[in-house]
């Protein structure tokens, strides 16, 4: 005749078995969750990609629409600004100094996305020699490249690198960020929670171009760097990045 077992020992096999199966279920629906939120976020990054399409697609028309008529095309005013700090504090005055604190540009190749308005205008106006900026022609794929290569979150005070969307989602998912691709759609498109996605992004830290600069202290226009470069600002953060 087998021992009987004890009532306190079946009960602690019972309970024991109860959390495996509890477990195992928890691990299963997060699998089927993250199966689904992985499918959703590919679905919003191709429907980002349809909006870009459309929208090259759009201005290409009016523009030929504008050739065709014997006008010129001019695009919408731009709502996105890359600003990049290329010279030291040595004969800086204090108000340029404190804007560029302002602009979380307090060292040599630090650079942020700005969301220009009258106030922020006049700011990079009065910083331009100090920086060089592109207030209208950074286009997507530097943005992407920027935040893929160069990209670190905001967490708790800590430099962390956007290697995983969970840096996004922890951060910014209460406003509807979940991945870097929503992350870079409200940068690229100045979104209504820009202000919120551009103060998580930490400022960008990029290296001497590559060749060197020209002369820091002379306008682009006269043959330097500081000011705006237009769309020649794409090549120069690639050989920064």
């Amino acid at each position: 005749m087998a021992p009987s077992v004890p009532e306190a020992l079946k009960k602690k096999r019972q309970a024991y078995q109860a959390a495996l199966a509890k477990r195992a279920l928890a691990q299963q629906n997060a699998k089927k969750a993250n199966t689904l939120k992985r499918r959703a976020l590919i679905k919003r990054a191709a429907s980002y990609a349809k909006e870009y399409a459309a929208e090259e697609k759009l201005n290409i028309a009016r523009a030929r629409q504008a050739k065709k008529n014997g006008n010129v095309y001019v695009p919408a005013e731009p709502k996105l600004a890359f600003v990049i700090r290329i010279r030291g504090i040595n004969q800086v005055s204090p108000r340029v100094k404190k804007i560029l604190q302002l602009l979380r540009l307090r060292q040599i190749g630090n650079s942020t996305f700005v969301k220009l308005n009258k106030a922020t205008i006049m700011m990079l106006n009065i910083a331009q020699a100090c920086s060089l900026m592109d207030p209208c022609d950074l286009g997507l794929d530097t943005v992407r490249e920027l935040i893929y290569k160069r990209g670190h979150g905001k967490v708790n005070g800590q430099r962390i690198p956007l290697k995983e969307n969970a840096v996004v989602e922890g951060s910014l998912g209460e406003v509807g960020l979940q991945s870097v691709e929503d992350l870079i759609h409200e940068i690229y498109t100045v979104g209504p929670n820009f202000k919120r996605a551009n103060n998580f992004l930490w400022p960008f830290k990029l290296s001497t171009p590559v060749g060197g600069y020209r002369r820091v202290t002379n306008h682009f226009v006269e043959g330097g760097d500081f000011g705006n470069r237009e769309d020649k600002i794409n090549n120069l953060v690639r050989k920064m990045n």
